[in-house]
C-alpha cells in the first residue's frame, strides 16, 4: 500500500524558510518519480518541482526556480522541499507526489499516481 506523508509545513513570516518532508512507503522508492505541488485556495494545483530518485535529476516550475530545492534521503525513502525567502503568495497547501515508473517530461498533476494529504504553508506580510 503506497503511502505519502507530509510534514514541516506552518506559518512564518514573508523571507522565512520551512522545509517540507514527505516519507514514502510501500513501493519501490527508487525506481520513482517524487514531486511536489501546492494549492492555494480557489486555485488549481500547481507543479513546484520533482525529482527522479534512482540518480537525483530535478525539475523545477520556472516561477519555483531560485527559491526553492528539492532534495532526498534515499535511505530513508524520504523527499524534501527546502523553502527560502518565503512571500504571501507561497502560502497554500502542499501536497507530495509519486509516479512509480519514473518521471513524466512535465510538471502535471495528471502524471501523478499517489498523493499525501497535504501540509499547509502560510506566510504573512
Amino acid at each position: 500500500q503506497v503511502q505519502l506523508v507530509e510534514s514541516g509545513g506552518g506559518s512564518v513570516q514573508a523571507g522565512g524558510s520551512l522545509r517540507l518532508s514527505c516519507a514514502a512507503s510501500g513501493y519501490t522508492y527508487s525506481s520513482s518519480c517524487m514531486a511536489w505541488f501546492r494549492q492555494a485556495p480557489g486555485k488549481e494545483r500547481e507543479g513546484v518541482a520533482k525529482i527522479l530518485t534512482h540518480n537525483g535529476n530535478t525539475y523545477y516550475a520556472d516561477s519555483m526556480k531560485g527559491r526553492f530545492t528539492i532534495y532526498q534521503d534515499k535511505a530513508k525513502n524520504t523527499v524534501y522541499l527546502q523553502m527560502n525567502g518565503l512571500k504571501p503568495e507561497d502560502s497554500a497547501m502542499y501536497y507530495c507526489a509519486a509516479r512509480l515508473d519514473g518521471c513524466a517530461p512535465l510538471l502535471r498533476r495528471s502524471d501523478y499516481n499517489y498523493w499525501g494529504r497535504g501540509t499547509q504553508v502560510t506566510v504573512s506580510s
